[in-house]
C-alpha cells in the first residue's frame, strides 16, 4: 500500500453493485485506489441480490432515502435523495467522488455543490441512451460544464454533447479483467460459436440465430452456445426451435469462470444494437478468440477492432453481412487463427497495470489542481 496517497478519499457513486460492466470497472477502480492507499468508499442508492463483493477496506453507504421517510410526493423524495446525498459529501467529506450512468452523474455534480468534493462524471454506455430526449441533453450539457472532470470511452461520445464539455472530457478505457489474463490457446478448435451477454433485446441474439440456420448445413458440427441470463430467454429458446437448430444451441446460464468456458472456441459473436465499450468483447479480444462484432453506435467496437486486422466488424442488424462473416472465418481456419493472434494482443494494451495509472494521474491532476 502506498502511505503518501493515506490522507486522500475517493467516493465511487452507482445506482447499485449487481453484476454488470459499470458496476465491475468500479468495483476493480475502487479496489485498485485502495492498494494505492487512498481511503474509498462506495455509494449506492440500493443494495440488491447478486452483487460484487466489495474489497477488504472499501466502505459501502446506501445513499436511498429510508423507508419512512418515503412521500406519496416524488418531487418530495427526489428532494430528500439530493439531501442525503448532500449530506454523505460533507459528512464523508472525500476529495473527488466518480460517478456513471444516466441521471447519477446529474445528482453527482448537483449534491456536491457547496462541498469540498469535486464530481468526475462519466459516461460508460452510448450517450443517447442515456440522455434520449432533449431536455436531458441540455441538463447534461449544463451540468458536465461544472463537474470537475468528464471522463468518456469512446471519440464519438465527444459529438454527442456541446462543444465545451467534449472539449473537457478525457478518453480513459477501461481495464482488462485479469481473469482474462493468459496465454492464448493454440491447440486445434472447439466446434461452438459462443456469445456472452444479458439475454435482452438489445443483444439481439436472434440475429445470431438466424445467421447460424443459414450456415447449418454447410457446418454440421458446430453448434451455437449463449452464455447468460435474462427475460428473452425463452424467447431465444422457441426461435431455435423455430429455425429448426434447437438441437444445436445451447443456453448454459450464467457459469463462473467464463474465460475457461470460451477460450477454445471457434468463434465470438457480439450482435448488440448499442453498447460503450463492451467488457464482454474486450475479454473475447483478450483470449484470442476470432471475433465478429457490431459496430455499436458509441463506437465502441471502433475503439476497439480494426475490421480485418483482429476481427470482423459488420453493420448492425445485419443478418446477411454476420451470415457472411461467420462463413468467411469458419471456412478459413488459418486467416481466423491469424485474426485471433491479433486479438489477444489487446491484453498488453488493456492490462490493469498500464490502464489503472491513468485513471490514478487524472484524478491526481482534478484533486490537486
Amino acid at each position: 500500500m502506498n502511505e503518501k496517497n493515506a490522507g486522500k478519499k475517493i467516493a465511487f457513486y452507482i445506482g447499485s453493485l449487481c453484476k454488470g460492466g459499470a458496476e465491475r470497472v468500479f468495483v476493480n477502480l475502487a479496489g485498485y485506489f485502495r492498494e494505492e492507499g487512498y481511503r474509498v468508499v462506495m455509494v449506492t442508492q440500493y443494495q440488491k441480490e447478486d452483487e460484487y463483493t466489495l474489497p477488504d477496506g472499501v466502505e459501502r453507504i446506501l445513499s436511498d432515502i429510508e423507508e419512512e421517510k418515503v412521500s406519496a410526493s416524488r418531487v418530495i423524495n427526489f428532494c430528500r435523495r439530493l439531501n442525503k446525498l448532500h449530506a454523505i459529501w460533507k459528512e464523508q467529506e472525500p476529495d473527488l467522488v466518480l460517478s456513471c450512468i444516466g441521471k447519477n452523474n446529474f445528482m453527482a455534480v448537483a449534491t456536491t455543490v457547496g462541498t469540498k468534493t469535486k464530481p468526475v462524471v462519466s459516461v460508460v454506455g452510448e450517450a443517447r441512451e442515456e440522455y434520449p430526449s432533449r431536455g436531458m441533453r441540455m441538463l447534461a450539457d449544463l451540468l458536465f460544464s461544472h463537474a470537475a472532470g468528464i471522463v468518456l470511452q469512446t471519440e464519438r461520445s465527444r459529438s454527442f454533447f456541446c462543444r465545451k464539455v467534449g472539449a473537457k472530457a478525457v478518453i480513459l478505457p477501461n481495464s482488462l479483467n485479469p481473469d482474462f489474463i493468459r496465454q492464448r490457446f493454440g491447440g486445434e478448435r472447439e466446434k461452438r460459436i459462443v456469445s456472452v451477454g444479458r439475454m435482452d433485446a438489445n443483444k439481439n441474439h436472434g440475429m445470431q440465430l438466424r445467421a447460424f440456420a443459414a450456415l447449418r448445413h454447410k457446418y454440421p458440427d458446430y453448434e451455437l452456445v449463449i452464455y447468460g441470463d435474462g427475460e428473452l430467454r425463452t424467447s431465444i429458446e422457441e426461435t431455435a426451435e423455430e429455425l429448426g437448430i434447437a438441437d444445436r444451441v445451447s443456453l448454459p446460464g450464467v457459469v463462473p469462470d467464463v474465460a475457461a468456458h470460451i477460450e477454445r472456441a471457434s468463434l465470438f459473436l457480439l450482435t448488440s444494437y448499442s453498447e460503450g465499450v463492451s467488457n464482454a468483447l474486450i475479454e473475447a479480444l483478450a483470449l484470442g478468440l476470432p471475433v465478429i462484432a457490431t459496430d455499436v453506435p458509441s463506437g465502441g467496437t471502433e475503439e476497439l477492432m480494426t475490421d480485418g486486422e483482429n476481427g470482423l466488424v459488420i453493420e448492425v442488424g445485419d443478418v446477411e453481412a454476420l451470415t457472411a462473416a461467420m462463413d468467411r472465418l469458419l471456412g478459413d481456419k488459418d486467416y481466423a487463427d491469424r485474426l485471433g493472434r491479433e486479438a489477444a494482443k489487446i491484453q498488453e494494451r488493456l492490462s490493469p497495470e498500464r490502464v489503472n495509472p491513468l485513471w490514478k494521474a487524472y484524478f491526481e491532476g482534478i484533486i490537486n489542481g
